[in-house]
């Protein structure tokens, strides 16, 4: 049966849990090669992807792991990924998310240690094979970092539709820097996100959230349609 592109949308998900199943360095190319088609003002095409796997991946996974336990809570971005002060309905959505998540695998809110050892799996991408590490130069203004954006959402979709799953992850963020040097980043690039790519775990409880999205009506103003 044909996929529609509804049908990916609207099943895709952020999978937080992975068979250690290979992803191919073709299958690989071939996402890249849809997602590369990402609408980008004035062709700029400000992206670099860098993949990591095997040994690669697990140079960085131990690289960062050191350096969680030397400085465990510190920040190597300089611009945070929410508002300090984030208002409502966003701080309430962000909220909701957290404690449906937690709830799916059974992890009580004064659970803190299993709490921050989940967190902690994103830097071993939730046990996916493959890793991939999204930057553009610094240099580079918000419109540019808005058509990141679009073509990490199109790298997403295309590997739904291949059967693999993702999970974008802003956690790499607080450690750029260190994962920058271990990959060889230029000194003009930062990172902006990783992203876990693999098989999802079907017995994963975690993997059962779908979190909760706002009706067209409650972000959507039509003038005089």
């Amino acid at each position: 049966m044909s996929q529609t592109f509804s049908d990916i949308a609207r099943r895709r998900i952020s999978t937080r849990a992975f068979l250690d199943t290979p992803v191919s360095e073709d299958e690989v190319r071939d996402i890249l090669d849809t997602a590369r088609w990402a609408a980008s003002g004035g062709n700029v095409q400000p992206w670099t992807v860098h993949v990591v796997t095997g040994q690669a991946r697990q140079r960085i996974i131990d690289t960062v792991r050191m350096r969680l336990e030397v400085d465990p809570f510190g920040d190597e971005n300089d611009f945070g990924a929410y508002p300090k002060s984030l208002w409502e309905p966003f701080r309430s959505r962000r909220h909701a998310l957290g404690e449906q998540m937690y709830e799916t695998m059974g992890i009580d809110r004064d659970n803190k240690a299993a709490r921050l050892n989940h967190l902690l799996k994103n830097f071993e991408f939730f046990g996916a094979p493959v890793g991939l590490f999204f930057s553009l130069d610094a240099r580079m203004n918000p419109n540019q970092w808005g058509h990141l954006g679009m073509f990490i959402m199109c790298v997403m979709l295309a590997a739904e539709e291949k059967g693999l799953a993702t999970c974008a992850q802003e956690a790499w963020m607080t450690r750029w820097k260190t994962v920058g040097a271990a990959i060889g980043l230029s000194p003009e690039e930062r990172i902006w996100c990783g992203m876990a790519l693999g098989h999802a775990d079907p017995d994963a409880p975690v993997n059962t959230l779908r979190s909760e999205r706002a009706e067209v009506d409650e972000f959507t103003r039509f003038l005089e349609y």
